[in-house]
């Protein structure tokens, strides 16, 4: 295989994949790992890929989070038919975690006169759980502006205290083999401990967060359920291999 051919290759798996290993590459391409070493190495000064520890990695700037208020206003229509769906899985008098998100915000609206206790770090989902009549504890912690999420050791803190019957969560990227992540090892950590500390797990998202991965690993997919608005056919079948997953309009 020449140079360009093995780098197109190399590309292509990237973009499908998110990540390659080296062994992976030699084995596929026949060429040695000093050359596959060396076609990365190139890769990276044009900044189309990233070097890691065994291999590389597509740049996609996984560290990158837009605000709350930015992401409140994507696919709106799209989160509020999620959230209806995911709601409809509580059952009366439940304890839940609802993760601070866009998506589980979108969820309260459907949670009134259910009797349910809610704990949740999401500053932004007080006031109308609140207006709702729903019992709310604030788990508190350091507070980070860009998310209105509460994070850190005094969250986890706090988190233990509570046991939950379901939890929901928010994610920035879902993919078959590196699972659900998120910009920040803080905030996954939280809901890595949410999850932790509740009986179901269920994750929300849009389609647009389909085979995207950020930095840092909040669980694989099968540690919980997904709840999507959609998914393209020839990737389904390769989640439901992994996880549950409930499509809105299936």
């Amino acid at each position: 295989m020449l140079t360009n051919e093995r780098h197109s290759y190399i590309l292509k798996k990237l973009e499908k994949k998110q990540a390659v290993k080296i062994q992976d590459l030699v084995d596929e391409t026949g060429a040695s790992e000093s050359t596959i070493r060396r076609d990365l190495t190139e890769l990276e000064s044009q900044q189309k890929l990233e070097r890691v520890f065994g291999g590389a990695i597509l740049t996609r700037h996984n560290l990158i989070e837009q605000s709350v208020t930015d992401k409140s206003t994507q696919n709106l229509s799209e989160k509020i038919q999620v959230a209806q769906a995911a709601a409809e899985l509580i059952k009366e008098g439940d304890s839940v975690f609802l993760d601070a998100g866009t998506t589980t915000f979108q969820m309260i609206p459907f949670l009134q006169n259910k009797n349910l206790v809610v704990v949740t770090n999401g500053l932004t989902l007080v006031d109308t759980l609140n207006e709702y009549g729903i019992t709310t504890y604030l788990t508190g912690g350091l507070f980070k502006s860009k998310t209105s999420a509460f994070v850190g050791s005094q969250t986890v803190l706090a988190m233990k205290n509570y046991r939950f019957d379901v939890c929901f969560l928010g994610v920035n990227g879902l993919h078959v083999e590196n699972g659900y992540t998120t910009p920040d090892p803080e905030e996954a950590a939280v809901k890595q401990l949410a999850s932790s500390l509740s009986r179901n797990t269920f994750v929300l998202a849009d389609h647009s967060k389909i085979n995207k991965v950020s930095f840092a690993k909040i669980m694989d997919l099968e540690n919980a359920m997904l709840i999507i608005d959609s998914m393209p056919a020839e990737i389904l079948d390769d989640f439901r291999k992994k996880t549950s997953v409930k499509l809105v309009h299936e």
